[in-house]
């Protein structure tokens, strides 16, 4: 990145402000102010009589008085009458105005006048907009529209999904004018992947850095994004309050959700009356599960705004965390009638419909969610969830597709879809979606026990039981005891069939702790120990076996008998003679058997699992 000299910077940001505010543009405006406010090291130098040609110009002096009528209408939202007195006025400002001020208009009563509040595609409303839009196209096509005509222009192409062409004139509109963020961010979501962001022809500019690092992070390829936003940090904006909130975004992509909510807790300090990207801030408090920061949250926010949609979605998440999903949904739905294309609220609304077994509602948030922000992965994965509940696998398949081609690593967009794979038979594409889990870093830690029970569903032992013992290897990260049951009594079922018994006591008293495999770690820890007792006994049968003299080549019992007379009369001394010779090997064998190391088995030590 190129040093940025802050002076500069500086005079582009006044300049900007002054511009935006004359057009009413006042989120541009506010998101200006916030970026200067954090740039201290570079004070302005004002000059009186520059600040009032900078408010005056691009205004005719024949237009001024019907501009400021149009200006002090539009702030109090009455747009028809804003719109009516700029009508005839060709200079750049009022001409702006006049336009911006018909486009809210019609914008209000589509919102105002929708039978169906969840439905927010805005193709079916294309008539709306056909004079507007035929007003502009035919000044666009005579290259008459300024940077901000060229904004409106794209704001409206985006509307009815002509994307190609509203990335040409949004780019158009960047060039012309620099400083406008409004059309920076409606170009954002329009960039599909890194290529085409740097094939984008953009002005060499200072807040081309900015955007490109936003673009990143809505694209999740956060390590990118955070590092340009350090370096912005390293060159003067450190204390740019929008720069740590996009890193702590980049964090929260990352899962690395502490660090996040640390950002955001140091930006609740700095700035205690923002209520931009709280929603985020709820919703990392929700997955840590921190009730009390929540509830604290909530009640800040209702004293800043009550009716905003960001205090809506909070409080949403505050009654979602204590699992009362009908009031969740009910402030979800108040965030979206405050603003029906509110991302956050749409998805949200979805997961709480899933709690609540609504599987029909919440594909229809999920729908929403996708129209309003196609990059939504958590939209995509929830509809996959529920086409899976609804056991139409194929749609599921399609859902989860498109969640992991957004978020390629992320391990359980990969692990849904090898579940998938596996319900449609198609085993190969399962492994290879449960082996990429893993070695992307298993989030829930579920690849390679899911991995290794296809292996064993499809007989092959040798594949699955390294996975298993892989999936042992820290048996206190895992969190799922059911699977953990299932994975050691295989492993202990396997070692006792190949006779490592050893191995298989090990695994099999470990079953021991858990009510569900207790019984068969029981019946497993007897059958080694009675087979261990019978291989014992074999072991002693063939020492004894092998420490009898073999007879000696050449000779027949006969000749052997001959040792010890010549008749074998059975008489009484013969007898006690061969009584003593029996005694004298019985004693002989038992002798070898100690020295040969063979432990002594008594019957009576078996296992007793009471003990």
């Amino acid at each position: 990145m190129d040093p940025i000299d802050l002076k500069i910077v500086k005079k582009n940001i006044v300049d900007g402000i002054a511009e935006c505010e004359k057009r009413c543009l006042m989120q541009c405006t506010k998101w200006l102010a916030e970026l200067n406010h954090g740039i201290t090291e570079a004070p302005v130098v004002r000059s009186t009589k520059s600040t009032i040609d900078q408010s005056q110009s691009g205004i005719a002096d024949s237009e001024f008085d019907c501009y400021l009528l149009s200006k002090s209408y539009f702030h109090v939202r009455e747009y028809d009458r804003s719109a009516y007195f700029t009508r005839n006025c060709v200079s750049p400002v009022p001409k702006f105005l006049h336009l911006y001020a018909t486009y809210m208009s019609k914008e209000k009563k589509r919102l105002d006048n929708m039978t169906d509040s969840s439905v927010v595609s805005s193709v079916a409303h294309a008539k709306d907009f056909s004079e507007l839009l035929s007003t502009l196209r035919t000044e666009h096509s005579q290259k008459s529209l300024d940077g901000f005509c060229l904004y409106l222009y794209g704001v409206i192409l985006k509307k009815l999904d002509l994307t190609e062409m509203a990335v040409r004139v949004f780019v158009e509109a960047i060039n012309a004018e620099p400083t406008l963020w409004s059309a920076w961010l409606e170009l954002a979501p329009l960039v599909t992947d890194k290529r085409m962001l740097h094939n984008l022809k953009l002005p060499n500019h200072w807040m081309k850095s900015i955007f490109e690092g936003y673009t990143y992070i809505e694209l999740f390829q956060n390590d990118e994004g955070i590092k340009i936003f350090e370096q912005l940090q390293k060159n003067g904006f450190s204390k740019c309050i929008f720069i740590p909130t996009l890193l702590a975004i980049a964090y929260s992509n990352k899962r690395d959700v502490d660090r996040s909510i640390d950002i955001f807790q140091h930006l609740q300090h700095v700035d205690p009356y923002r209520l931009d990207n709280l929603d985020s801030y709820s919703n990392l408090l929700f997955v840590k599960d921190m009730k009390t920061e929540m509830s604290h949250l909530a009640h800040r926010v209702v004293e800043i705004n009550k009716y905003s949609p960001e205090t809506c979605c909070v409080i949403g998440n505050y009654f979602s965390i204590r699992s009362d999903h009908y009031k969740a949904v009910l402030y979800f739905q108040r965030a979206l009638k405050l603003n029906p294309r509110y991302l956050s609220a749409w998805t949200l609304m979805g997961h709480e419909f899933m709690e609540m077994k609504n599987t029909n509602a919440a594909i229809q948030s999920y729908r929403q969610a996708v129209e309003v922000n196609k990059r939504d992965f958590r939209a995509w994965y929830g509809l996959g969830q529920a086409y899976e509940i609804l056991k139409m696998t194929f749609y599921s398949l399609y859902y989860y597709k498109a969640a992991q081609q957004l978020r390629p690593y992320d391990s359980r967009m990969l692990v849904a879809l090898g579940e998938t794979y596996e319900k449609l038979d198609k085993v190969a594409d399962a492994l290879k979606c449960y082996q990429k889990a893993y070695d992307v870093g298993d989030i829930e830690g579920v690849a390679l026990f899911s991995m290794a029970k296809l292996y064993e569903k499809q007989g092959e032992m040798n594949k699955a039981i390294p996975a298993y013992l892989s999936f042992c290897s820290d048996d206190k990260l895992i969190a799922d005891k059911a699977s953990l049951c299932h994975a050691y009594i295989t492993l202990g079922n396997y070692y006792e069939k190949n006779e490592e018994f050893d191995k298989a006591s090990h695994f099999a008293y470990k079953c021991l702790d858990y009510e569900d495999t207790k019984r068969e770690a029981e019946s497993l820890l007897k059958t080694i120990t009675n087979k261990r007792a019978h291989k014992a006994t074999t072991s002693t049968a063939t020492a004894a076996e092998a420490a009898k003299p073999a007879p000696v080549e050449g000779t027949s019992d006969r000749d052997n008998t001959q040792n010890y007379g010549e008749d074998m009369d059975m008489d009484e001394s013969n007898a006690s003679k061969r009584v003593d010779m029996v005694m004298s090997e019985e004693v002989a064998t038992d002798e070898m058997v100690e020295s040969s190391g063979i432990p002594e088995f008594h019957m009576e030590d078996t296992y007793d699992v009471n003990e």
